[in-house]
Parts: structure tokens; C-alpha cells; sequence
């Protein structure tokens, strides 16, 4: 007989905002508050043998370290679920369900080892646990893989299997195709759940779209307080729940719902945000796992088209199975345009021969210590080359550029110093950058051949700049505004160019930078006007 149930989710795939450190009282508010509102199903948690007991915290390594938080509360009529990500807590850690709080446990798995995890779900049913098949990342199941998962869970006969859109990937129609693959083919008396994720705003209306699809069996629908889960968030439980009250003849107490935001969970929100950002719409329009933006986003170095142009040269079966190593590839392959860069390296080279070279970077010493880096000037009339970035009010003769995302921000401001039809700055790129309409490069360099492959960051622009100072026969300059990196994220005197991995390989870098200048020293040799971490 068709029911409609309501899950929520917020003390497990909301933990993935705090590392489940919600702390003991707003644990035991949310769960209190959510069994007044009367959700049917509420998970109270992950279940990780690999994590120490923490009352504070809503990831427990057993079952009876769940009981040690809720064994005294009162359910109600709700029943109560934990999570187990399958490999990460062994049967062993579970006691009979006759001894614990727990009605169900919900095991998630990846596609390749589904026929070990569903031999796990059959462990945890005997010990008599409901059982909560979670197929993770739903959209990489051909329907023939499909099919056969779904043999193995009749045969298991669980109290649910669930279509989990981990990477909030599906539109109306393939949801719906997969609901009825499921649908049409388990058992009548296993429900369907559906678990979505916001990163393309559907997870409401994906949500009602379920509910409307004609079933005679239980649909079990996974929400959260105020959205809150790992990525763009999960489904609103407040707003689903209204939903359900107005169409499904559900009578949730919503106000119990908003009062578990406004007490425990905004507080979070407030310094953690969640939902629906650029990030991941780049991950899920292009139908990959969220780790390959985040890599080619922390080079820092990309314009959106150009992530969005590797993201599509992925393999279709990595996908969503992040491979760092193949990323990395993938981005050098796409940078290493190559070029014959012998003309433009000996024009460089009579150009800088002789002369004194001052190099300028964007840190915030550029601006509290102008005045030495002024006086330089005055006193030697250098060369002055800038990295990545145009001073306001220090004239440059030529501009390095190895960012595409930096040249893109720069373009207009190279082609306001343009005078009489030709430009009183002349760019040095790298063969990765694309000149757009209207502008031209002096000089392009190969990429490949000024990056270090073996640092953590490739294309450093301060050490590819210095490599190419090098090919031209410079033995010494002077350098400004390359302060190094601070955790503290006051690297650079304009803050829209700092940018997360500086800030948290910040000592690495700098180490790497120390390093590379000891080695070219006697050959390339620097003195520095603004205070630097990279000479102590």
C-alpha cells in the first residue's frame, strides 16, 4: 500500500559541513525537535569504526556509542537509522538491534563493490536491523548495471533501496527513468528513497516530482534542516514538509523545524555556508566528480572556459571517480601548448643585456614599502617587469603573463596602454594563455619548458619568470612585492587576488621558493627591496 515517508538527514550528511561536531546540546535540540515535528525515519549519524566516541559529535564507531547519545531519549514513533559507509565499520560493531536504539542502518556503496556491500546489508539484517540499500552516485549505473543490483536487493529484500544523486546530476527525466527501472522491477514490498543534492536547485522539484510519479509501494524521501549537507546541500526538510502536509495529507509540525534552525542550525551556517554556488554547477554540468573543479580551480591559473574545456576531455568512466594523478595530467596537457620560442628568447636576450631588471609581484609590501621600490627606480632606471599583474601608478615595460584567469582580468587594462597604435607595455605570455580579440603578444615562451613538474605547484609565475631571466643571460635582479604566502590570507594587497591553496600550503610554497633560489644562485642572483619570507 502506498505511504509517503519523510527522512531526515541533517545529523549525518549535515556533519559533512562541521565534521559532525554539532556539540552535545544542539544534537539532542535537532533530535528532539525533529520527533516533535513527527518525520518518519530520522538518522541519527554515521556509524565509522575509524572515529573515537565524542558526545559532541554525531559519527560514532558503534552502535553502542550511538546509544551512549540517544539510548535515553525519547523516538516516539519515528524510527531511528545510522549510516554506514561500507569498509568503514566492520559487523562487529553492531550488537543486535533487540539492544540498541537503532531501528535501521542505511549502507552506501560505490557501484564496483556492490555485490560486497550488499553481502554486508545481508550481516546487518540478520542481526535484525532494517536495511537501507544506498546506491551512491546513481547516474554512473548503466540500466543494466541497474538491473542487477536490483536482483541482489530482491533477493536481500531490504526495507528500502534508494536512488542517492550524489552529485546532484539529475534532471526530471533521467530521475524519473530511474525511479521506474526501480519501480517496475524490485519487490512491492521494498520502498523506493530518494536522496538528492542541490547543485542545480532541483532537489525540491525533483523531490515532487517523485511524489507525484504513480506507485502503490512506501517512497521515502531524504531532507535536511535548512538544506544542510556536503556540497550545494541537500533538500529542505521545512520546504518539503510543507509540501507534504499541503498535498500528501501529512500533518509535519513545521514550526518544530524552524525552531531547530534557528537554535542549532544557523549558528553553523553562519560560519560554514552551504547551497547552491558556482563550484558545484561547474561539477555537475559537466557531470564529474566535485574534486576535479576543486584541483583545477585551486591552480588558481584557469579562466572558467578553460576548467570547463578540460572537465569535458574526462574519460565518461572517471568521471566520477576522482583521480588526481589524471587530473594533473590532463591540466599540463592542456597548458603545454607548445611553441619555437628561440626568436623571442634572443630578442629578450639583446633587449635585457646589460641592463638592470626590476621585477614587480602583487603583494601588499608593493604598496607599504612603494617608496623604496620608487627610489630604485629613480636611482637606476631598470626594466621594469611586472608578474601577473599592472601597478597603478609604476610605468612597466613589459608584463609576464603565465594565468590565463589573471591575463583575462588584465586584458583591458594592456590595452589602455596603448598609445598611438602600439602599446607602451609589451607582453611576455606563456604558450598556455590565449591572446583574445584585439590584442596581441610581444613575446610567447614555452610553458613546458619554465614549469618544475616535480613541485607542488607547477607554474609558480615568480620561479617560471626567474627560469626565463635565465635563458635570457640575466645574472641579477631586483624584485618588489614578492612578499611569500601567509595563512592568514593577506598575501597580496588586493584581496581578490588571494586564493585558497596559498593560503594553505603557504609554508610549503615559500620553502619551495627558498630552495629554488639557493639553487640558482651564482647564476641568477636577486636582491629584494620589500620585505619577503622568501630570504629567511
Amino acid at each position: 500500500m502506498r505511504e509517503i515517508k519523510l527522512l531526515d538527514c541533517t545529523l549525518r550528511d549535515g556533519g559533512y559541513v562541521n565534521d559532525w561536531n554539532f556539540g552535545h546540546d544542539n544534537i539532542i535540540t535537532v533530535f528532539e525537535r525533529l520527533i516533535s515535528s513527527g518525520v518518519d525515519v530520522l538518522e541519527i549519524g554515521f556509524l565509522d569504526e575509524r572515529r573515537p566516541f565524542d558526545r559532541n559529535r554525531s559519527i560514532m564507531p558503534d552502535t553502542q556509542s550511538a546509544d551512549r547519545i540517544y539510548g535515553s531519549l525519547d523516538k516516539g514513533q519515528t524510527m531511528l537509522v545510522a549510516m554506514i559507509d561500507y569498509g568503514t565499520c566492520g559487523i562487529t560493531h553492531l550488537s543486535p538491534r533487540s539492544e540498541s536504539c537503532i531501528d535501521g542502518i542505511r549502507v552506501i556503496f560505490k557501484k564496483h563493490v556492490m555485490r560486497e556491500a550488499i553481502a554486508f546489508c545481508h550481516q546487518v539484517k540478520k542481526l535484525g536491523y532494517s536495511v537501507f540499500v544506498q546506491a551512491v552516485s546513481i547516474t554512473s549505473y548503466s540500466d543494466r548495471e541497474l538491473l542487477d543490483l536490483i536482483d541482489l536487493v530482491n533477493e536481500l529484500n531490504p526495507y528500502a533501496l534508494s536512488l542517492v544523486d550524489t552529485y546532484g546530476l539529475l534532471h526530471q527525466d533521467n530521475l524519473l527513468h530511474y525511479f521506474q527501472l526501480l519501480n517496475y522491477n524490485l519487490k512491492p514490498e521494498i520502498a523506493i528513497g530518494y536522496h538528492s543534492h542541490n547543485n542545480f536547485q532541483l532537489a525540491y522539484s525533483n523531490s515532487m516530482e517523485v511524489l507525484r510519479e504513480p506507485s502503490e509501494r512506501t517512497i521515502l524521501i531524504d531532507a535536511s534542516l535548512y538544506g544542510m549537507g556536503k556540497s550545494a546541500g541537500n533538500l529542505p526538510i521545512e520546504l518539503i514538509s510543507m509540501y507534504m502536509n499541503t498535498n500528501c495529507g501529512r500533518n509535519f509540525n513545521i514550526s518544530q523545524m524552524l525552531e531547530a534552525i534557528d537554535i542549532s542550525i544557523m549558528p553553523i551556517f553562519q560560519k560554514s555556508p552551504w547551497g547552491y554556488n558556482l563550484f558545484f554547477y561547474i561539477a555537475a554540468s559537466n557531470n564529474c566528480h566535485p574534486s576535479y573543479v576543486r584541483f583545477l580551480m585551486d591552480k588558481n591559473t584557469l579562466s572558467l572556459r578553460s576548467i570547463n574545456t578540460i572537465l569535458d576531455s574526462i574519460e565518461p568512466e572517471k568521471k566520477l571517480l576522482y583521480d588526481k594523478e589524471y587530473i594533473e595530467q590532463l591540466y599540463c596537457a592542456y597548458q603545454s601548448n607548445e611553441c619555437n620560442d628561440e626568436k623571442d628568447l634572443k630578442i629578450l636576450s639583446d633587449a635585457f643585456a646589460d641592463k638592470p631588471i626590476l621585477l614587480l609581484g602583487p603583494g601588499k609590501n608593493m604598496e607599504l614599502q612603494k617608496s623604496h621600490v620608487l627610489d630604485y627606480i629613480r636611482a637606476v632606471s631598470p626594466i621594469v617587469i611586472s608578474v601577473n599583474y599592472l601597478p597603478e601608478d609604476i610605468s612597466v615595460d613589459y608584463a609576464f603573463l603565465s594565468n590565463s584567469r589573471r591575463y583575462v582580468q588584465l586584458n583591458n587594462r594592456i590595452l589602455e596602454t596603448q598609445e598611438h597604435g602600439s602599446r607602451t607595455v609589451r607582453v611576455i605570455a606563456t604558450s598556455n594563455v590565449t591572446n583574445v580579440k584585439n590584442t596581441h603578444f610581444d613575446y610567447t615562451l614555452n610553458y613546458s619548458s619554465l614549469i618544475d613538474r616535480n613541485a607542488e605547484i607547477i607554474d609558480n609565475s615568480f620561479i617560471m619568470l626567474l627560469h626565463v631571466l635565465v635563458k635570457t643571460g640575466v645574472r641579477h635582479a631586483a624584485c618588489a612585492g614578492f612578499d611569500g604566502y601567509s595563512v592568514h590570507g593577506d598575501n597580496y594587497f588586493s584581496s581578490d587576488m588571494d586564493y585558497r591553496i596559498a593560503r594553505e600550503k603557504s609554508q610549503s610554497i615559500n620553502q619551495y621558493v627558498i630552495d629554488t633560489l639557493k639553487s640558482l644562485s651564482g647564476t641568477l642572483d636577486l636582491t629584494f627591496l620589500t620585505d619577503t619570507k622568501y630570504t629567511k
